[in-house]
């Protein structure tokens, strides 16, 4: 079985049922990873796959939601933001500074600044459920890809959680 769409072209099932799209897409000067999964086929809507679609279109502003997001919870010294930030701190000491692209003086805002889009996992069975819609992971180090950021997005694409990886 199979489903058309316009953006993602034939997207067929594998024999367990479940969908799985990828593509490398072209994100300012870095290249992000689109992933559009669902484990049951029968799961997914046509308005699940333009929704999908539209939020790869928009993800220079999913992207800078999502960068606000981390920002808002700065304040917050107990956040996964703020952990992180003091971890990544903890283990690169000061070779922290050439994986900045910009030294204000303000590490925390830099790092945010810094971190690099790595992927975009869209759940396209999850199109109206509780659960994120997409999944975006950012790492200060691409090399380093056990320290990652996880943005969860609503099927409208406003931020649903911030939590690492580690």
């Amino acid at each position: 079985m199979a489903i058309e769409h316009d953006y993602f072209g034939l997207l067929e099932s594998g024999p367990d049922g479940s969908i799985f799209w990828s593509e490398v897409v072209d994100f300012g000067d870095q290249r992000v990873t689109v992933d559009l999964t669902a484990p049951d086929q029968d799961d997914v809507s046509i308005a699940a796959l333009d929704v999908a679609a539209a939020m790869i279109a928009a993800l220079e502003d999913i992207d800078l939601r999502s960068r606000n997001a981390m920002v808002s919870e700065l304040d917050d010294r107990t956040s996964e933001v703020t952990e992180y930030i003091l971890q990544q701190q903890e283990v690169l000491g000061e070779d922290i500074d050439d994986l900045l692209v910009d030294v204000s003086g303000d590490v925390h805002m830099d790092v945010i600044r810094s971190l690099q889009l790595m992927s975009m996992t869209i759940l396209a069975d999850e199109h109206g459920g509780k659960d994120p819609f997409a999944v975006l992971e950012y790492a200060l180090d691409p090399d380093s890809t056990d320290d990652v950021l996880l943005v969860n997005l609503n099927v409208d694409g406003s931020v649903q959680s911030v939590t690492s990886a580690d």
